[in-house]
């Protein structure tokens, strides 16, 4: 996985709350085979009308919202059922960062291991952050070591799980994350065979 240090890109607003998984990657998609992608299909029933015609009126279809890799919500962001192909989406369409006030937690994980960021701000941040957008700047900047984002004149703080943070700096997942480990994990079991020799096995009979 690539690791997640800085980012500056395009952003686009998606200026909801609650938007959940379902909505991210309707189930009628989900069938699809995970090499195949899922970008297309993400926010589909937001993005497009009955006729399969774009929605005007919605930012991230805008001509230069294209090629967006940050998106900027409200609250709650990937609430609802735990399915991972709402990460799929996402990061198929291009994202590599989610910024809003809340996530869902089943969200937030399955972000992580496929290394997308969960960035945590105050509502009152995303507010302006969206503002700015709308207002009609394109471009943010992401620092994950300082937890900083950067936009116009104006620098804003998120936060995200240290654990998550150290993940996404290292492109780890979770066995990449135990692996790190492995020097104390060596020395406790050797640490262990000296205070518990009888539960260490000697060989079969």
């Amino acid at each position: 996985m690539k690791p997640f240090i800085s980012l500056e890109a395009k952003a686009a607003p998606l200026p909801f709350a609650s938007v959940d998984t379902d909505q991210l990657i309707p189930a009628r998609f989900m069938k699809r085979s995970r090499s195949e992608g899922y970008g297309q299909y993400l926010l589909y029933d937001m993005r497009f009308d009955g006729e399969g015609r774009a929605i005007a009126d919605l930012p991230l279809n805008a001509e230069n919202r294209q090629g967006a890799e940050i998106l900027v919500a409200r609250r709650n962001f990937g609430a609802g059922s735990s399915r991972e192909a709402a990460v799929y989406a996402l990061v198929d369409y291009g994202f590599r960062c989610v910024i809003a006030p809340s996530f869902g937690d089943i969200f937030s994980s399955n972000s992580v291991n496929n290394g997308l960021l969960p960035a945590r701000v105050t509502e009152e941040d995303a507010e302006e952050i969206l503002a700015l957008l709308e207002g009609g700047h394109e471009t943010i900047a992401v620092d994950l070591e300082t937890q900083e984002i950067r936009l116009a004149n104006h620098v804003f703080r998120f936060e995200v799980e240290p654990v998550w943070r150290t993940k996404l700096l290292n492109g780890w997942d979770d066995l990449d994350l135990t692996a790190s480990y492995a020097a104390d994990i060596s020395r406790y079991v050797e640490a262990d065979k000296e205070r518990h020799p009888w539960l260490q096995q000697t060989g079969a009979d």
